[in-house]
């Protein structure tokens, strides 16, 4: 069974169908965003593509945000309330391999990195290409990760210019880096998975 109706729990999709979603995936290249945090005493970081503009209206910006629950930077942004996202340059990839590789759990990720602050005090990077100060307004839990709603009170951008998208990563990641990138992504499902799985069972079975 590859989907549900009324009240019965989704399950995986069949091959064909999974193919079907892919092709309409593989139709747009989304912008890597590189999301920072801190909770006043640690600073952390990831790589996301789960990020996108939420309001047309230009003196209520908006953003969504979508982190996964058993990143380290999830904890920053839960502790919080805030974050700040960065936009980077298409030769910008050794900050994807700090920030995408690495566990914030392990590492300081921002050792040897000159760094900023954003007027709500969030860490900044300021050779990236751009940047959004946000401050979480609402949160939504789906099982795997935390959808952030969040206001953007300040940014800035340093050049006009077509940011690192995840397609352009993965072409110009070397052979080895492409490799741990698979094998994190891979990893990443498995985890995602089973939370949304659980998800849906308590949902269905309150």
């Amino acid at each position: 069974m590859s989907s549900a109706t009324g009240n019965e729990i989704p399950t995986g999709l069949a091959m064909d169908a999974q193919a079907a979603v892919g092709a309409v995936y593989d139709l747009y290249d989304p912008p890597l965003w590189l999301v920072t945090a801190t909770d006043g005493r640690v600073r952390g970081g990831l790589i996301a593509t789960f990020v996108a503009r939420a309001s047309i209206v230009p003196d209520l910006p908006r953003m969504v945000a979508g982190i996964a629950k058993h990143h380290h930077t999830w904890g920053l942004i839960e502790a919080s309330g805030g974050f700040a996202l960065h936009l980077l340059y298409p030769d910008q990839l050794e900050l994807v391999w700090r920030f995408g590789l690495e566990s914030g759990h392990q590492a300081d990720k921002f050792a040897g990195l000159a760094t900023e602050t954003t007027p709500s005090g969030q860490p900044r990077l300021p050779q990236a290409l751009a940047w959004l100060d946000c401050r979480v307004e609402t949160r939504t839990d789906t099982g795997d990760r935390t959808l952030y709603l969040a206001a953007v009170t300040a940014g800035g951008a340093a050049a006009e210019t077509t940011p690192l998208t995840a397609g352009r990563l993965y072409r110009a990641a070397p052979p080895e880096h492409r490799a741990t990138l698979e094998r994190l992504y891979a990893r990443d499902g498995e985890i995602d998975t089973e939370a949304i799985r659980l998800w849906r069972a308590r949902r269905a079975n309150p």
